[in-house]
C-alpha cells in the first residue's frame, strides 16, 4: 500500500521504493529504504508530513505514492 494511505499518526515500514532511478534514489538520500520504520505526523489533501530516522520530511502525493509500506 502507498505511504499516502496510511494515514496520520500510523507508523510502518517501507517495504519497496518504486519510480524511475532518479525518484528511487532521492527518496534513499531521504531515509526511506527498505525496513525503515516511518511514522506519518499529519496529512493534508494527499500530502504528507512524516518522520523518519530523527527527521521531520515533507512529501508530496506523487513522491508518497512512490513509497510502498
Amino acid at each position: 500500500m502507498p505511504l499516502n494511505m496510511i494515514g496520520a499518526g500510523n507508523s510502518a515500514f517501507v517495504r519497496r521504493v518504486s519510480g524511475n532511478d532518479e525518484t528511487r534514489r532521492y527518496l534513499g538520500n531521504l531515509g526511506f529504504v527498505n525496513g525503515a520504520e516511518v511514522h506519518v505526523v499529519s496529512e493534508i489533501g494527499g500530502n504528507v508530513i512524516v518522520s523518519i530516522k530523527d527527521s521531520r520530511i515533507a512529501i508530496n502525493k506523487d513522491m508518497a505514492s512512490h513509497i510502498l509500506v
